[in-house]
């Protein structure tokens, strides 16, 4: 009766010991499909996930300094070369001209950039927006 016993909590207790680790395992597995899927859903839409917001100024050459910060709001993609489109525009809101700039940094989850570019804009400009166009990976 005590062979019995004894074999029985043994039984019991590999079992248990084996259903803990399968469980790990299951979750170690499901943690990366999701990270994977992540991942992907970030390199597909970069534009989603790069926030950027600057301002300008005008110096004594009569230049537009335009200074902006970008931020990587992904979880796990690192972003580089981060394209932005920047617009100037007029008093009454139409748009006096388009440049492109492009930020060659690697851009961490979480990190931010900043940049800083001189223009000479159209008379009359009196503000200026940015958009990223879009970041390789």
């Amino acid at each position: 009766m005590k062979n019995v016993f004894l074999f029985l909590a043994i039984t019991i207790s590999s079992v248990a010991c084996n259903y803990g680790k399968n469980d790990a395992a299951k979750e170690d597995k499901n943690y990366e499909k999701i990270k994977e899927t992540l991942e992907e859903t970030e390199k597909k839409n970069p534009t989603k996930f790069i926030k950027v917001e600057g301002d300008k100024r005008k110096n004594l050459i009569g230049q537009t300094v335009v200074r902006g910060t970008i931020t990587n709001n992904a979880k796990v993609v690192t972003f580089k070369d981060v394209d932005v489109k920047c617009c100037f525009y007029s008093k009454t809101g139409i748009v006096l001209e388009e440049d492109h700039e492009t930020i060659y940094e690697n851009i961490a989850p979480g990190a931010s950039a900043k940049f800083k570019s001189k223009y000479f804009t159209p008379k009359g400009t009196d503000s200026v927006s940015f958009k990223v166009v879009e970041a390789r990976f």
